[in-house]
């Protein structure tokens, strides 16, 4: 928990949720959705706000197979703040046919990236990329003995030379083999 912070106002809320959820034709549905709610009253120019009021509120659903192709993406905007925004919804599909791996976030910026697409909308789906990672089975861990988890050398914990993986993955430990 973190400490007690100094006197302050809140301003703003933003909430980010993922599920990942299994299909029976094989494949798996991963949804996000982001939420910005203002505590005060939010003139973005077209219109006010008042408190508590959704200014975003934007959801995705991607469809992938077992290598994490998008096979197919739902995009929604039940809330946002100028008439233009959802004139972006139908170019979200041409993420159609990309991967959820290395160069997600390239992949993104080269599809719907800049004027054709939307900050907060960029920013959900780059984040549902984890939320895949833990939902699709044998994404993170390969069948393969011989091939490391994807997750091995990305946090603290899982240095390939600390003892998470000397305990857990000692064929791919590179720490000291002996204590000193």
């Amino acid at each position: 928990m973190l400490p007690n912070p100094a006197s302050r106002t809140h301003l703003h809320k933003r909430e980010l949720t993922f599920n990942g959820y299994a299909r029976e034709d094989g494949l798996w549905d991963i949804e996000g959705r982001l939420c910005d709610i203002k505590s005060t009253p939010f003139n973005a120019g077209d219109r006010v706000w008042p408190p508590g009021e959704a200014i975003h509120d934007m959801s995705i659903r991607l469809t992938v197979d077992q290598e994490l192709m998008i096979k197919d993406i739902e995009v929604s905007m039940d809330a946002n703040p100028h008439p233009e925004c959802p004139e972006v919804l139908p170019l979200m599909k041409k993420m159609i046919g990309c991967r959820i791996g290395k160069g997600w976030r390239k992949a993104i910026d080269n599809n719907i990236g800049g004027i054709t697409g939307c900050t907060h909308l960029r920013e959900l789906l780059s984040s549902m990329a984890t939320a895949a990672f833990q939902s699709v089975p044998g994404i993170l861990i390969s069948t393969d003995s011989s091939k490391p988890p994807l997750f091995l050398g990305k946090c603290q914990s899982w240095d390939i030379s600390g003892p998470v993986v000397l305990r857990h993955f000692p064929q791919f430990y590179r720490g000291k083999t002996t204590l000193e």
